[in-house]
């Protein structure tokens, strides 16, 4: 009876023994097991055994991405102006034993180092770089933080700077700049505008000119064209009515005579009933009368001798 309880307590012991040296890790998980207090291996997802009291797990870290809050500080600026800062620093551990044995605390390093490079690198930036700057600082500090945390097993993947914030009084001169700058710019806006419009209308007023010019000139030309033709035909008739008298000395007579006869049958049209009509010089006007009746006379005898001799 007393063999028998020793036997089942042994095998119990056996069991209790064998059963701790299975070990079944979650995914996404990493767990350093030491044998007898020195590094032995690192264990991950699934099912894995180990020799109970002989060896024994150290450290578990998880191989998902993980999220540290850089703690909110104040800093100084290059132009010696205090921002109160804060961020966010994302990690993967990929080597649970450097993360075990290079490195106390893991994650308050980070965020100690994170504090430490925000300081130095806004030192070296003016307030408007910082504000409008947030990618580079991103980089610059992810950077110096994934070459500090490569010998502690982990890699840093992203940094993001949450929140910046100004003094109100800093703040407040800020929105007065900006308002002047926008001012100036309106003010810039508007002169420019003026200017190509008054740009635009002396081009206008150049082209009104020219084009009256040049109508003009045109004009001009068409009335001098005008006056050389009918100075033109006055001459042909002058050098023709020269030939004419020349040919026939009567011929002057007989251009005087038919204006005076043009003169007497506007006045005779006339319609006035009461007037006489006396000739200033009645014998010149039966002179003029006798030269073209000669005149006629001649023409008609030219005509006549045409005709016979065309017989």
């Amino acid at each position: 009876m007393d063999f028998t309880i020793f036997t089942l307590i042994l095998l119990a012991v056996v069991v209790i023994y064998l059963a701790s040296g299975i070990k079944i890790v979650p995914q996404a998980e990493l767990q350093v097991v030491e044998r007898l207090g020195r590094y032995h291996r690192t264990l991950h997802g699934g099912l894995n055994f180990i020799i109970p009291v002989v060896d024994r797990v150290r450290s578990k870290f998880g191989t998902q991405e993980q999220v540290i809050d850089i703690p909110v500080q104040k800093v100084i600026t290059r132009d010696n102006v205090s921002i109160v800062i804060d961020g966010l620093v994302f990690l993967r551990v990929n080597n649970a034993e450097h993360a075990t044995y290079e490195i106390l605390d893991l994650k308050h390093a980070i965020a100690q180092l994170a504090q430490t490079t925000l300081r130095s690198e806004i030192g070296k930036m003016d307030l408007d770089d910082t504000l409008s700057s947030r990618d580079t600082l991103n980089a610059t500090l992810m950077i110096a933080l994934d070459n500090a945390s490569g010998g502690w097993g982990a890699k840093v993947t992203r940094v993001e700077i949450s929140d910046i914030s100004v003094p109100e009084a800093v703040q407040h001169a800020m929105e007065l700049q900006l308002r002047a700058e926008r001012e100036r710019r309106a003010t810039e806006t508007e002169a420019e505008g003026l200017k190509n419009a008054t740009i635009a209308k002396a081009e206008g007023d150049r082209q009104k000119a020219f084009k009256e010019a040049e109508a003009i000139e045109r004009t001009a030309d068409a009335k001098r064209y005008e006056q050389i033709q009918l100075a033109q035909g006055q001459q042909e008739a002058i050098v023709m009515l020269a030939q004419a008298m020349q040919s026939n000395p009567n011929a002057a007579e007989f251009l005087l005579a038919k204006d005076r006869i043009k003169a007497w049958e506007g006045i005779a049209a006339s319609d006035s009933a009461n007037k006489v009509v006396i000739p200033y010089e009645a014998t010149e006007l039966v002179g003029a009368l006798s030269v073209l009746q000669g005149v006629l006379t001649q023409a008609g005898i030219a005509s006549g001798t045409s005709s016979g001799a065309t017989k």
